[in-house]
C-alpha cells in the first residue's frame, strides 16, 4: 500500500484537475472571467500564508532584491495573464477543449528551450510537436469551418494561456533550484496579489455579489484551496517518491476525465473526429515530451 500511495495521489489529483475544469466553465456562467480571476485572488493570498506557515513557521527565508523582480516577472505571466486568458479563453471555448489545448504546454516549453538554445530537439520530437499542431488544428478546424469566430478566437486564446504558462515553467526553474518551490510559489502568489487585483478591481465592483449562487463560492474554494495548493503539494509529493518518469505521464488522463465529466455533467457531446484529433494532440504531445532526445 506504502508504495502505491503515490500512484493513488497522482491519480486523485489528476480526477480533481479534471474535474474542475467543467466546473471552472460552470463558474464563468456566473461572473465575468476578470471578476473570477479577482474572486481567486481574494483568496490565493490567504492559501499562500498558510503554506509559509505550515512550512517555515514565522522563520520565512528571505528575498533578495536580485530574486524579487524575476520572481515578480514570473508571477505576472504564469500567476496573472495566464490565468486572466486562461478563463477568458474557457468562457468562450468548451470545458473539454480546454482540458485538450492547455495539454499542449510540454509542446511550448520545448519550442522555448530550443529559441533559447538550452536543448536541441530530436527526430522524434519534433515528429511530436508537429503531430501535436496538426492534431490541434484538426481539433479546432470544425469551428472555423462553421464560422463560430468567438469560439474559435476562445481556442487560440486557450493556447496563447498554455504558451504563457510555458514560458512560466522555464523562466521560474532558476528561481526553485535557488529558492526552492514552495518559496516560488508563494511569494510568487503574494507579489502578484496587488498587480492582480488592480487589474480585476473594476470587474469585482461591477459584480453583483448577492446573485451569484453560493455554490460558485463554494466551487472557487475548492479550486483554488483543493484543487490547486493541495493539488500541487500532492504532485509534487507523488513525483518525489515514484519519479517524474512515472508520475508525468499521468497529466494525460486529464482531459479524458474533463471529457467524461464535461458530457456526464455539463451536456458537452463530441463526435468521434473529435475524439480522434483530441487523441493526437496528446499523442503528439506526449511523443514530443518523453522521445528521445
Amino acid at each position: 500500500m506504502t508504495q502505491r500511495a503515490p500512484l493513488l495521489a497522482g491519480l486523485g489529483v489528476i480526477a480533481v484537475w479534471g474535474l474542475n475544469f467543467p466546473l471552472q466553465k460552470a463558474i464563468l456562467g456566473q461572473m465575468s472571467p476578470l471578476a473570477n480571476v479577482g474572486a481567486r485572488f481574494l483568496i490565493v493570498p490567504v492559501c499562500a500564508l498558510l503554506l509559509l506557515l505550515w512550512r517555515y513557521r514565522l522563520d520565512w527565508p528571505r528575498l533578495t532584491r536580485a530574486d524579487a523582480v524575476p520572481l515578480l516577472r514570473v508571477a505576472l505571466v504564469g500567476q496573472v495573464a495566464h490565468l486572466v486568458l486562461a478563463a477568458w479563453g474557457m468562457r468562450h471555448s468548451t470545458a473539454f477543449s480546454a482540458s485538450v489545448l492547455l495539454a499542449v504546454g510540454p509542446v511550448f516549453t520545448l519550442l522555448i528551450l530550443r529559441l533559447l538554445g538550452v536543448e536541441r530537439l530530436g527526430r522524434q520530437q519534433l515528429a511530436g510537436v508537429a503531430v501535436a499542431c496538426a492534431g490541434a488544428l484538426a481539433f479546432t478546424g470544425d469551428k472555423l469551418l462553421q464560422l463560430q469566430w468567438r469560439a474559435s478566437l476562445g481556442d487560440a486564446i486557450l493556447l496563447l494561456a498554455a504558451a504563457l504558462f510555458s514560458y512560466y515553467t522555464v523562466a521560474s526553474k532558476p528561481l526553485i533550484e535557488r529558492l526552492g518551490g514552495v518559496v516560488v510559489l508563494a511569494y510568487g502568489t503574494l507579489v502578484a496579489t496587488l498587480p492582480a487585483l488592480l487589474l480585476t478591481g473594476p470587474a469585482l465592483l461591477r459584480l453583483d455579489w448577492a446573485a451569484v449562487p453560493a455554490w460558485t463560492w463554494w466551487g472557487l474554494l475548492w479550486q483554488v484551496g483543493g484543487g490547486g495548493f493541495l493539488g500541487w503539494l500532492a504532485w509534487g509529493w507523488a513525483n518525489e517518491r515514484n519519479g517524474v518518469a512515472r508520475t508525468a505521464p499521468l497529466i494525460y488522463l486529464m482531459p479524458v476525465v474533463a471529457g467524461l465529466s464535461s458530457w456526464a455533467f455539463a451536456g458537452e457531446s463530441f463526435g468521434w473526429a473529435k475524439l480522434l484529433a483530441a487523441g493526437a494532440v496528446l499523442a503528439g504531445v506526449a511523443l514530443a515530451q518523453f522521445g528521445r532526445r
